[in-house]
């Protein structure tokens, strides 16, 4: 069984890999796209909005409304692949870990 010692330097470690994974997710940019990527959104995996490209075609007074769904839709997109990207990056972490069924570690 192990000392107290070992599973407090166990949890510091843990703790430090969490530390590097989650600045690790601000390196990793995810695309998210709609209307056949007439609008673009870049993010970060930990979801922080980089950049939004919008096609010139759509920049017009009758287009608004489409554009802001659009917009939205990119949005959501990005959103759903920067999750994917983390939980991705969180699960290297833990793959050597023995956590109990149902057991997440928290997110920061």
């Amino acid at each position: 069984m192990p000392s107290l010692d070992e599973l407090m330097n166990a949890a510091r470690n843990v703790q430090q890999q969490m530390a590097r994974a989650q600045a690790e997710l601000d390196n990793i940019l995810v695309e998210g796209a709609s209307g056949g990527g007439l609008v673009k959104v870049r993010a970060t995996a930990r979801g922080a909005v980089r950049g939004v490209e919008i096609d010139p075609s759509l920049l017009t007074a009758d287009s608004k409304e489409m554009l802001e769904d659009l917009v939205v839709a990119a949005f959501n997109d990005a959103k759903n692949k920067a999750d994917q990207a983390g939980s991705a990056e969180m699960s290297k972490l833990t793959a050597g870990m023995q956590l109990p069924p149902g057991f997440k570690l928290p997110e920061f």
